[in-house]
């Protein structure tokens, strides 16, 4: 006899066979139940298009979510169509209203700035911060830099395994 699955336990299943991390687990079981109950727990197979926009447009209008929140529920619900209910949505062209996104004004030290810094950063700290800042290195390419990876005869830095698992060389300033 086969016994039929909920589906939130199909979702989670789905969820764990595709090796997402757990906190991605929890968070698109959320919004797929808030989804759901948004709808007066009607099945997602019933809904299509508009109660998509409407609920996503209620979540950027009623409940005020940032718009990384209103993204994070959107990729939820693509997750529920494409890979559980085999629902091809990619000509459905969902217009949902888009929560405001905050614009950050980005914080620059002037050359003089950058000059008193690296002044009055001492020893080791010196070649870090100057690495980091003449090669546009993160903090952890620059821990794991080991002395064959300058290269001084063409003024290049063999960064591995940077972000994203990518191999890059950047200039010597």
């Amino acid at each position: 006899m086969e016994v039929k699955k909920k589906l939130l336990d199909i979702v989670r299943d789905t969820i764990r066979f595709k090796h997402y991390s757990l906190s991605t687990e929890n968070t698109y079981i959320y919004w797929i139940k808030q989804y759901i109950l948004f709808h007066n727990k009607k099945h997602p197979k019933e809904m299509g298009k508009r109660e998509i926009e409407e609920y996503l447009t209620s979540l950027a209008i009623k409940n005020q979510v940032a718009s990384s929140t209103q993204n994070q529920a959107f990729s939820a619900l693509l997750f529920l169509y494409k890979e559980v209910l085999k629902v091809d949505i990619s000509e459905w062209n969902i217009q949902a209203l888009r929560a405001k996104e905050r614009k950050r004004i980005p914080v620059v030290l002037t050359k003089d700035e950058v000059k008193i810094v690296m002044q009055n950063i001492k020893g080791i700290y010196n070649l870090i911060t100057m690495l980091m800042y003449g090669c546009g290195l993160r903090m952890n390419e620059v821990i794991k830099l080991r002395v064959k990876d300058i290269d001084l005869g063409f003024d290049k830095v063999y960064v591995w395994d940077s972000k994203s698992l990518q191999d890059r060389v950047v200039p010597l300033p």
